[in-house]
């Protein structure tokens, strides 16, 4: 179980913030234009006789006070700030004596062409393009009709900057749309993957308790004459076997059949006092590596349940950590789906301590006091002192998606993320069916 880090700088700041700063790095490049800078006997571009005036510095305020909002919007309403920013640069290229937009007055804009492009739906995308292009041909087209110079092939390059910082925002769209479709159709394997393995167990929990059924059935018949009161209890038992299984089909039919396995607003269970914020960062199911002896049946029951916790805990203990096993309440009978159910959480989640917390103990808390509910906690504290993760690979990230869906499947409520202290915690809460009570 592993927290995502933190991103990149550049990533952190937001697309207003890089056109702001784009705007500025634009006027520092037209400042050093035409200013001698050491290595050349004279600046490359003459300053004309405006921008050294009074009017010449207000229009180059105005420009930038311009910028600065349309940097704040381009967040909120991207097409409002592109407008922003394209009266800006045409207002700071009027003061310069220049015959077409420059390119520095034009890297803001460029900068929300990306942003744009990467973010925004594709009709938006490419009304922005149009609007940016088109500007630069009516700023040529306005000086040609007034007799003045225009500087065509300085507008083509303008404009050829301004579609690649287009096309780049777009191919990172796709490249966000195409990871998120595939973020989410891996997800939905991984459900599809832990229905498969929730149904599998009901079979074999099914298989179980009609063998169970069979030979007390058997018995009865065989005792019934010369024996009635064990044929009685013979009976009882296959009632009772009886009424479990039906129960647990249809709490595993009902829900398998949905294909959003949501908990109903009316659960019975009452939300955790200290529910952890979930985590961004799932850790995925153990595959390889030293964690096998948790992950695989290996020295566990054919059918574990909570019972087997102390065998897990001895078993994560050969792979490097040590699980303390902490149990509340009065431990009583439980439903066969909802045991499995709870040791499977319990084992994947200290699957996870095990190959991507870098801990080297966890807690295993099994809350029995209530006795319309089971609470399942799993925590670590954080990487330890000489334990060394068994992978050093961040997982597939799809653990605690196949674990809230097992959670799901039962109705119950299911929560993972950082403690507040440091390490890890998961948290499953199974309610429990009428009639099973675990005092």
């Amino acid at each position: 179980m592993s927290v995502t880090p933190s991103a990149p700088f550049y990533k952190r700041v937001s697309p207003g913030g890089w056109a702001a700063v784009a705007w500025g790095a634009g006027i520092v490049f037209t400042a050093l234009l035409r200013m001698s800078v050491p290595g050349q006997e004279g600046p490359d571009v003459l300053p004309g006789f405006v921008i050294l005036r009074w009017d010449g510095l207000a229009m180059l305020t105005v420009a930038t006070l311009l910028t600065l909002r349309g940097s704040a919007l381009l967040a909120r309403r991207p097409t409002a700030a592109l407008n922003h920013l394209l009266v800006a640069s045409v207002i700071a290229s009027t003061p310069l004596g220049v015959t077409a937009i420059p390119f520095a007055q034009y890297l803001a804009v460029d900068v929300a062409l990306y942003a744009i492009a990467a973010a925004r739906p594709r009709p938006e995308a490419w009304r922005a393009l149009l609007l940016a292009v088109g500007l630069l041909v009516v700023y040529v087209a306005v000086r040609l009709l007034s007799g003045w110079s225009a500087g065509t092939t300085s507008v083509l390059a303008v404009a050829l900057t301004a579609l690649v910082a287009w096309l780049l925002g777009r191919s990172e769209g796709q490249a966000r749309e195409y990871a998120a479709r595939s973020r989410a159709q891996a997800t939905e394997q991984a459900v599809t993957a832990e229905r498969l393995r929730i149904a599998r167990e009901m079979h074999d929990t099914v298989a179980h308790s009609i063998g169970i059924v069979a030979l007390q059935a058997g018995a009865a018949r065989r005792v019934i004459a010369t024996q009635p009161e064990a044929a009685r209890q013979a009976l009882t038992e296959i009632e009772t076997a009886s009424r479990e299984t039906l129960a647990g089909l249809r709490r595993m039919v009902g829900a398998l059949r949905t294909e959003d396995a949501e908990a109903p607003s009316g659960t019975r269970c009452p939300p955790p006092s200290e529910a952890p914020s979930e985590a961004r960062s799932e850790a995925g199911p153990d595959t390889a590596g030293g964690a096998t002896a948790v992950t695989g049946l290996r020295g566990l029951p054919e059918m574990p349940g909570l019972a087997a916790l102390d065998r897990l805990a001895e078993l994560t203990g050969n792979a490097g950590v040590r699980v303390a096993v902490r149990r509340v309440g009065a431990p009583g009978p439980l439903p066969p789906d909802i045991d499995l159910s709870a040791f499977r959480i319990v084992q994947e989640s200290v699957t996870n301590v095990v190959r991507h917390s870098g801990a080297d103990s966890c807690t295993v808390t099994v809350d029995h006091r209530d006795a319309e509910c089971l609470s399942v906690t799993v925590e670590d504290h954080g990487p330890g002192t000489g334990h060394v993760r068994v992978s050093a690979g961040p997982g597939s990230g799809y653990g605690l998606t196949g674990m809230r869906e097992r959670v799901a499947v039962l109705h119950g409520e299911f929560s993972a993320g950082p403690r507040p202290g440091g390490g890890f915690r998961v948290t499953a809460r199974i309610p429990l069916p009428t009639g099973a009570t675990t005092r």
